[in-house]
């Protein structure tokens, strides 16, 4: 017998793009997982994940690595620790798009 499977509520929007709703439930995700003892260790070292030097906990924020907007999912391994201007460099890019968008000295579009 064969077995169908039936589609999961919730999936992606049109283009395979997350939908509001399933973003706003990541952010919140996000935010309780903020209030993690997790997180307060991570954000304790103080070093962004991106740049390696050290800074002060109100300089620092959680990013996401595969970002909402690109499906990403606020999990514990898929946020790091990043400072603002690294955070603010890399927007909706993913780390391997960062490193062909430096390698190649300009954006790039997939």
């Amino acid at each position: 017998m064969k077995r169908t499977r039936t589609p999961r509520s919730g999936g992606a929007g049109p283009g395979g793009k997350p939908t509001a709703q399933q973003i706003a439930r990541e952010k919140q995700k996000a935010k309780d997982l903020r209030q993690s003892t997790w997180w307060r260790v991570q954000i304790d070292r103080g070093v962004c994940h991106f740049c390696g030097e050290t800074f002060d906990k109100k300089d620092l924020t959680m990013d996401h690595l595969v970002p909402l907007a690109r499906g990403g999912k606020s999990t514990k391994g898929n946020v790091v620790v990043a400072c603002k201007p690294c955070n603010n460099e890399k927007k909706y890019y993913t780390p391997a798009e960062m490193i062909l968008k430096n390698k190649l000295g300009g954006d790039v579009q997939f």
